[in-house]
């Protein structure tokens, strides 16, 4: 049975079989050559027109970026350290620069169709609460670095203690920081600090100093001490930041260059020639210019019968019947007049007698409203107890 079925099978007329189709396979287009991608920093006080050129941008390309960009951005106020990322194609021709305002912020200009499009992209910004604590050894800005923080943050805790403590006259080796402030992220880095929330500062023979953010209500930060008085009052402690007081006041000091004992009614801060200073209160600018052996000078009239002056400057920036805000830099430290080297001399005069600035109690600013009275005490206790938890003042090493 099976031998017939065979012959049978191998009977059958047969026809011809087609050969399989051959797949062609399409040429692959040629892979352009990767983009060269360089990048700069912004300098200061550079455009960013200038950037761009530097960077190697034709002024057509750079114009036209502008252009671009400016629905989002103002081209005239960058800051030092932005960075721009120029792409350019093998043919040298600029195919896209992207502008890192910071790890929270950038712009993407691409050229399509010749035209540039803008995309901006943002990133999440992560706010973290900080403790951060020390001691001092030297200085406030050396003591803060150290524990691997910036000088902006040194600035934001002298600003809140500047009208009752001089950092120059009355800071200690040993003395104690501490602190919660907020720190802001983005993608894991850090962009800078946001509002100190409470910060004290122990010395020798004194209370800690403390102040307290608390809000006004209408979306300001407002700070105050721990008895709810304000850290804000009518005058600055000093008019200069972060500088060594030479000579104090004193009814009889042997002056260094007219010898002899004279008083000397005045604060001596050395500094660097150059070195802002500021009103320590708003005024109203009584004489601005040379003023004998004080060089050139600046008086200044305040309230309730107050006047300073700042003496043996290298310049004056306000002119006499000009307006002034305290913090405003009215001058810059020199060395004119009768100096043996750049210092500030500043001056306190109350109902035109001089008095010590060091010694003077001047005016508090306004405390907390009655009504938020109770709020801001459960404020102050939360942030001070979590600021005792986090970074306590009392540790094995300071008992002693």
């Amino acid at each position: 049975m099976l031998s017939l079925l065979a012959a049978f099978v191998t009977a059958l007329p047969t026809s011809p079989v087609d050969p399989p189709p051959v797949a062609t396979v399409a040429p692959e287009p040629p892979v352009p050559p990767p983009l060269a991608v360089s990048e700069t920093q912004v300098r200061r006080g550079e455009t960013l027109e200038a950037a761009l050129l530097r960077s190697g941008v034709p002024r057509t390309d750079a114009l036209e970026m502008i252009a671009a960009l400016r629905p989002a951005v103002n081209p005239r106020r960058l800051r030092p350290g932005e960075r721009l990322l120029v792409a350019r194609a093998g043919s040298g021709e600029t195919a896209g620069v992207t502008y890192w305002r910071s790890p929270a912020e950038r712009h993407e200009l691409t050229r399509e169709a010749n035209r540039w499009t803008l995309e901006t992209v943002q990133t999440p910004v992560e706010v973290r609460i900080v403790a951060v604590a020390g001691r001092l050894e030297d200085s406030l800005f050396a003591s803060i670095d150290r524990l691997g923080e910036q000088p902006a943050l040194t600035a934001a805790l002298v600003a809140l203690f500047e009208w009752d403590f001089d950092f120059a006259a009355d800071s200690l080796p040993g003395d104690r920081f501490r602190l919660l402030v907020e720190k802001r992220y983005a993608a894991g880095e850090f962009l800078g600090y946001g509002n100190i929330l409470a910060a004290q500062y122990r010395t020798s023979g004194r209370p800690p100093l403390t102040a307290v953010g608390f809000g006004d209500g209408d979306g300001a930060t407002l700070y105050y001490d721990g008895a709810g008085r304000s850290v804000r009052k009518m005058f600055l402690r000093a008019p200069l930041d972060f500088t060594r007081v030479t000579s104090g006041f004193s009814q009889a000091r042997k002056h260094p260059i007219l010898g002899g004992v004279r008083p000397h009614l005045a604060i001596d801060y050395a500094a660097p020639i150059g070195t802002p200073v500021r009103a320590v209160a708003d005024g109203v600018v009584r004489s601005a210019g040379w003023n004998g052996g004080n060089g050139i000078s600046v008086m200044i009239r305040h309230a309730r019968d107050y006047e300073t002056m700042y003496n043996h400057l290298s310049a004056a920036l306000i002119r006499r019947g000009e307006r002034v805000r305290q913090r405003q830099v009215i001058g810059r430290v020199g060395s004119t007049g009768l100096s043996t080297g750049p210092h500030l001399d500043y001056r306190v005069a109350k109902q035109g007698r001089f008095v010590n600035p060091l010694a003077e109690k001047f005016i508090p600013g306004a405390p907390v409203p009655r009504e938020r009275r109770r709020a801001f005490e459960s404020h102050r206790d939360t942030l001070l107890q979590r600021l005792e938890r986090e970074a306590p003042f009392a540790s094995s090493r300071d008992r002693s």
